[in-house]
């Protein structure tokens, strides 16, 4: 798929190294066409990791996206550069008065706390409340999925004895649902979390309905509106070594951690550990961006007319 994005974006080169079609600027505006305007709200600390593993997970589709970084104007972190975030990031101020085809919000490393004590807890409030009228399909990722359905439908939080984390089995429900197209029977995601959402409260809940969840993990994929909100409550979009430098980072610094279940090969963190995510990962992003996404936008296209007089003068 055709990304655009700007010309001199770091992950740009890392993604051309994967054979991933990158668009610059140059020759985005050559084509006749109206791209999915895309929004990532980056909350994770370590930004350019993530650039990196949305824009890979969202390649798998023949349709062209414009991506647009926003960054909290509340909180800026300390571990991505502030030169990063004032040539490739908006923040909420620059963007409110837009529409977007699509929203992901993602995890953020502040899951023990309470959601009022997050220091851009009101500024996220207000950019879901603004999703609702301005965003065809948001898609929540881990904390933002915990976030959005407790904002939204008032669902609880629970600290878990211990961390999730690892790559877990999960069931597939629901399966005619698009969203869930190309997906297995059974199939892996990573998780990394100390918390997990109320299930009893979920249950309760009639505007939500499980996709896919985990006997040892709980929920992973809940749907509502139709599409127009999607709450994934593991990491689909990890690349294979994320967990591996997350529990060697741990280890560095004396933290008491686990070795992630289900990830090396004999458990033995010096093997390469197993890439068997990817392709459920694959089929869910493409599946949002044109189930929920493009065919579901009503915002008009741009450049309709020279883009008929085009076809007609051929």
């Amino acid at each position: 798929m055709p990304i655009k994005v700007q010309n001199d974006l770091p992950a740009k080169k890392i993604m051309e190294k994967e054979n991933i079609f990158i668009m610059n600027e140059t020759r985005a505006v050559t084509q006749n066409i109206r791209p999915l305007q895309i929004a990532i709200l980056n909350l994770m600390p370590l930004k350019e990791d993530t650039e990196i593993q949305m824009m890979r997970s969202l390649s798998n589709t023949p349709l062209q996206l414009e991506i647009t970084f926003l960054t909290t104007a509340s909180y800026i972190g300390k571990n991505t550069p502030a030169s990063h975030l004032n040539q490739f990031y908006q923040t909420f101020d620059d963007v409110k008065n837009k529409n977007f085809d699509g929203l992901i919000i993602t995890g953020a490393p502040v899951e023990q706390m309470e959601y009022e004590e997050v220091q851009y807890w009101d500024e996220l409030t207000h950019i879901m409340d603004w999703s609702r009228t301005n965003v065809t399909s948001t898609l929540h990722i881990c904390w933002g999925a915990q976030a959005g359905l407790y904002y939204h439908y008032g669902i609880p939080k629970h600290l878990l004895p211990q961390k999730a984390f690892g790559i877990f089995e999960h069931r597939v429900h629901h399966r005619k649902i698009p969203l869930l197209r190309g997906f297995d029977d059974v199939f892996w995601a990573p998780h990394s979390r100390n918390t997990c959402v109320d299930s009893k409260a979920i249950a309760a809940c009639d505007d939500l309905l499980l996709l896919a969840d985990s006997p040892e993990v709980g929920e992973l994929i809940l749907m509502a509106q139709d599409g127009r909100q999607i709450f994934v409550l593991g990491h689909l979009e990890y690349d294979r070594l994320t967990l591996d430098k997350e529990y060697k980072r741990d280890i560095a610094k004396g933290i008491d951690i686990a070795l992630p279940k289900n990830y090396y090969p004999n458990d033995d963190p010096g093997q390469k550990p197993l890439l068997r995510w990817r392709g459920a990962a694959n089929a869910m992003y493409s599946n949002w961006i044109n189930y929920y996404v493009y065919q579901e936008t009503p915002f008009e296209f741009i450049n309709t007319e020279a883009v008929l007089s085009k076809h007609q003068n051929s």
